[in-house]
């Protein structure tokens, strides 16, 4: 899990350096503060929702189930509501970009979630699915 964990808090700083540098460079340093809070709302919940699938995996399929749906009302609740709270609530960040930003780095963090649980769950069922085949 804990490579997982890597490759996800990887992966978003990457695509924060390859989108915060390009937007400083047209936009100037409040570029850099509308990316780094829009990973940071992203990266938080994406966390602790692959931290949840990880265990859901040992567990019954309706703790499988709750982990999926539960993980999309954690990763709604911090980053898109945190965002468009975030907006209304601080002076610097009442510009459209910022939400831009958001969704741009929630939609992308979101496959990169879902890409890394799915290959960890491949890879959990692969074992399982070499004891069961039948010898010819």
């Amino acid at each position: 899990m804990m490579r997982q964990l890597g490759q996800l808090w990887a992966g978003s700083l990457l695509l924060w350096l390859l989108l915060a540098v390009p937007a400083w460079l047209l936009t100037g340093e409040i570029a850099l503060l509308d990316t780094a809070l829009a990973c940071g709302l992203c990266l938080l919940p994406m966390t602790a929702t692959l931290c949840w699938c990880h265990w859901s995996f040992a567990s019954a399929p309706e703790d499988q189930l709750a982990a999926v749906m539960g993980g999309t009302g954690v990763r709604l609740v911090v980053a898109v509501a945190g965002g468009i709270g975030l907006f209304h609530a601080v002076e610097e960040l009442h510009r459209p970009a910022f939400l831009l930003w958001v969704v741009v780095f929630y939609l992308v963090t979101l496959a990169l979630e879902v890409v890394l649980v799915v290959r960890r769950r491949n890879a959990l069922d692969a074992p399982a699915a070499r004891t069961e085949q039948p010898s010819s």
